[in-house]
This record gives C-alpha cells, sequence and structure tokens, in this order.
C-alpha cells in the first residue's frame, strides 16, 4: 500500500508516476533515493499526503521506470546502455556549445549564467570517464554472471552518482532554476529546456542504476 513510510527509491519503483512528481517537485530520488517519502518532505516543507496524491494521480497515465525494473537484468543493462550513455554522450557536446553562445552573446546581462560552459566541459568529461568505467568493468562483470566481484566497482560509481548529483544541483543553481528571463534569446530559452531534460534524464539513469540495477545485480 502507498504510504509516506515508504522510500522514495521503493515508490519509482512501484508506482509509475512517482517519478515525474518528484521531479516536479526537485525531490532526489536517484542518489539520495533511499529515505522515506516523510523524512523527504518535512526537510522540503511539503506535505507528503500531497505527494502520495500526486503520485496516485499520475498513476493513471502510466509510465516507464517500474516496468523497466523487472525486465530481465541483462536487458535492463543494454537498455541504460543504449538510451541513457548514447544520449549523454551526443547531448552534453550540443549543450556545452550552446552555453558558450549565450555567454558570449549576453555576457553584460546581469541574468545571464556565468562559467556556465566551462562547468558543463568538467561535467562532460566527468561523464566520460564514469560511462566508461560502468561500460569496460561493471557492466561486462554483471552481464558475466560473476556478480560476486561486483560489489567493490558499484561501490565506486555510487561514489561517483553522489558527485554527479551535486554536479547537477550546482547547475541549476547556476541556471536559475532552468527558467530563462523574458528578455532571452531562443537559444537561451533552448538551452534551459534541455539542460532541464538534462538533469532530469540523469536523475532516472542513476536512480535506476543505484535502486534497481546494483541491489539486483547483487542478489540475483
Amino acid at each position: 500500500m502507498i504510504n509516506q513510510n515508504l522510500t522514495l527509491a521503493d515508490l519509482a519503483v512501484t508506482h509509475p508516476g512517482a517519478t515525474r512528481v518528484f521531479l516536479k517537485h526537485n525531490l532526489d530520488f536517484c542518489c539520495r533515493g533511499r529515505r522515506r517519502l516523510e523524512e523527504v518532505c518535512n526537510e522540503k516543507g511539503i506535505d507528503p499526503k500531497t505527494i502520495l496524491a500526486e503520485i496516485t494521480a499520475e498513476d493513471a497515465n502510466g509510465g516507464d521506470l517500474s516496468e523497466l525494473a523487472v525486465r530481465p537484468i541483462a536487458e535492463l543493462v543494454d537498455f541504460i546502455e543504449s538510451y541513457y550513455h548514447k544520449r549523454l554522450r551526443t547531448e552534453l557536446p550540443e549543450l556545452i556549445t550552446m552555453a558558450q553562445k549565450v555567454e558570449r552573446v549576453h555576457m553584460k546581462n546581469p541574468a545571464c549564467p556565468q562559467d556556465l560552459a566551462s562547468h558543463l566541459c568538467m561535467v562532460h568529461l566527468a561523464i566520460l570517464d564514469h560511462l566508461a568505467k560502468e561500460e569496460q568493468v561493471l557492466f561486462p562483470i554483471i552481464r558475466s554472471g560473476y556478480r560476486a566481484q561486483a560489489g567493490a566497482p558499484i561501490r565506486i560509481i555510487e561514489q561517483e552518482h553522489e558527485d554527479h548529483g551535486r554536479n547537477l544541483a550546482y547547475l541549476r543553481e547556476m541556471a536559475h532554476g532552468f527558467i530563462a528571463p523574458p528578455e532571452a534569446c531562443a537559444t537561451w530559452k533552448a538551452l534551459y529546456l534541455r539542460l532541464n531534460r538534462l538533469s532530469n534524464e540523469l536523475m532516472e539513469h542513476i536512480h535506476l542504476e543505484n535502486n534497481v540495477l546494483f541491489p539486483r545485480a547483487l542478489c540475483e
């Protein structure tokens, strides 16, 4: 039964609408998803009953993360690589180019994010290194079936996920919550729209690994 004593990760795995609600309210269900809904809501000053009601309403619209959670583990790994990893490699270079243009053209505007492109470059390098560790070390171990060897690599990957979460939080702060000012040009507005999508997808990506793939890999 859905209730406020469940963790955000549990809700995200079992209720299709949960992740949409968590993203709407900026609730971290990936890196810090193993905390109870009541605890997180109290910190944010949100009534947990409101969140539960929204999840129940959203469940009627369906979702894909809860469906992914029950796929065979090899299919889940394949999906993470073919969808999330591929999108990160494509999207980040384009976002860096857009950020450089916005900063160059609008540098005199006080609302223009300063050093956003530089931060995105750092994020890009960190993520490329992270994806390589998963694809070259951890995922082959999981696919091989010798999953008793996965514990140490998983701990490293989860620590890096914490770093990615902090980078996302700083990115959102730099970009004013991804809300462009009224005078923003089309590129600026598109940049923030795509950054918001990147942030949401990275949270989903980390959630699937931390709270679905890794526990299954260590137990099955």
